[in-house]
């Protein structure tokens, strides 16, 4: 059931990021987002998704938390100013 659960929080932000242009793939096993810009290809970023006290947040691959799972539009915006900060 985790793994259903991560996949569909992962699913969710995907959407997100690609209103910003950016590409998205998830990753099978142990499910994760490879999130790169088309434009800056040498810069990508993993993104995870956890149940922590509190609910399901999405995760930078070092470990800091980004957002809570269920808003995955302000994930996004964040995850998207690494990759364009203008």
């Amino acid at each position: 059931m985790r793994e259903h659960t991560r996949t569909y929080y992962l699913g969710r932000l995907s959407d997100a990021l690609e209103v910003w242009g950016l590409d998205v793939r998830l990753r099978p096993e142990l499910p994760a987002l490879r999130v790169s810009d088309p434009e800056t290809a040498l810069l990508s970023e993993t993104v995870d998704c956890v149940p922590l006290q509190g609910g399901w947040f999405y995760r930078w691959s070092w470990g800091e938390t980004l957002g809570r799972a269920d808003d995955p539009v302000s994930a996004a915006q964040r995850i998207a100013t690494v990759f364009r900060p203008c």
